[in-house]
């Protein structure tokens, strides 16, 4: 009696495993338009056709898919047609669809990531449904009697929607910050030409969002897309900001004189007799306190040979940066803009990119520039190992 005991329990943490790295969805479609129906896997932003499945006079279909991850699928007919799933290893996922379309009614069971999906779509549907409305009236209107005050009220109400929709989406991303969906949150659209987060200062929702999902969801092919692009739009505003201010530039030397952490004004000139590495950062940039951690070895085998680091600072929270400074406990002479929000020294030095950097040799003169990780540690050594 044990042995059988033993034996069905083994059996029943073997099936237990089995299904953690699959997830099954079972379906019925209510008014059938077509023979098959397709799933695809979204591989970041391409969908990959995994399989397909007859459905039956019942308009009945199932799918059993091998995934060990979280991911996103379309379940569909067509390109235009389809639903998105977030699915997780082992749910057994059941659909009814009874609208025209699939997407247009249609309810989810099993998949607490599905359902979170749905809503997003059918807040985002219900805000362009009543767009649409909009714009048809507004175009109906035009040139009639009236139309001077009509026009602007209905462009105010347009206005107010868009700006609704994009609080509900900063809403549910703070309210799920840790599940796979808010990606979904933070790329939704109006129409081809405009997102739900269209404001710049949206972008500290995608930085959440990143910090949070690399965390719990390190492997994941949508999250590292998420980190790349994290990192583009960081690039892109700090250029952004520099061309902005560009014209009004005056002339100056390529002389920073900035305070430390501790409001000592310090000017990069002062330096002169060693190898100066002036470079730019932030705090936010992954990239940037990566380099941070290696520049620290290289400022202990060259410091005392005449080795120096001059950073710049271009974060506008003055608090933040201290604190990461002395987190990571960089020993170099650490100074910030002035003016985050009109760096002159970055303006100067034409920065695009975080991390920037420029090599000055002892007379103060630029002798090379960009000179990251491999680049850097054998210019170090021409220097300081003749």
């Amino acid at each position: 009696m044990k042995k059988i005991l033993f034996f069905l329990v083994l059996v029943v943490l073997f099936s237990g495993c089995r299904n953690r790295g699959t997830f099954s969805v079972k379906g019925v479609i209510k008014n059938k338009t077509g023979k098959y129906i397709y799933i695809k896997r979204i591989d970041v932003d391409t969908p990959v056709l995994i399989d397909s499945s007859k459905i039956s006079k019942k308009g009945e279909f199932r799918f059993k898919i091998k995934d060990l991850e979280s991911n996103f699928y379309q379940l569909g007919f067509s390109s235009s047609d389809f639903i998105t799933l977030l699915t997780e290893p082992g749910e057994k996922i059941k659909l009814e669809f009874t609208g025209k379309n699939l997407f247009e009614k249609y309810s989810v069971k099993g998949s607490s990531g599905s359902d979170k999906i749905q809503l997003l779509d059918l807040t985002l549907n219900e805000t362009k449904r009543k767009l649409d409305s909009l714009s048809t009236l507004y175009n109906k209107i035009s040139g009639e009697p009236g139309f001077d005050v009509k026009g602007p009220a209905i462009d105010e109400e347009f206005k107010r929607l868009i700006k609704k929709q994009r609080t509900k989406n900063i809403s549910f991303i703070i309210n799920n910050i840790n599940s796979l969906a808010s990606i979904k949150a933070l790329y939704q659209k109006i129409n081809s030409n405009t997102y739900v987060l269209y404001d710049q200062h949206d972008l500290q929702y995608l930085k959440i969002v990143t910090d949070s999902l690399t965390r719990h969801y390190p492997k994941s092919k949508q999250v590292q897309a998420l980190a790349r692009d994290f990192k583009n739009e960081m690039n892109q505003m700090y250029a952004d900001q520099i061309e902005k201010m560009s014209n009004n530039l005056t002339p100056a030397k390529l002389d920073p004189d900035l305070k430390n952490i501790d409001g000592k004004k310090i000017a990069l000139s002062s330096l002169k007799g060693k190898y100066v590495l002036l470079t730019f950062w932030s705090y936010r940039s992954k990239e940037c306190v990566e380099e941070n951690l290696q520049l620290k070895d290289f400022y202990k085998l060259y410091n005392k040979k005449g080795f120096e680091i001059y950073q710049i600072n271009l974060d506008e929270n003055e608090s933040e940066w201290k604190k990461a400074v002395r987190f990571d406990e960089l020993p170099w002479i650490s100074t910030r803009e002035d003016d985050p929000q009109n760096p002159k020294n970055a303006l100067l030095f034409n920065v695009k990119t975080l991390p920037t950097n420029f090599l000055f040799d002892k007379e103060g003169k630029i002798t090379a520039s960009n000179l990251h990780y491999k680049s850097l540690q054998l210019k170090l050594e021409q220097l300081f190992n003749k």
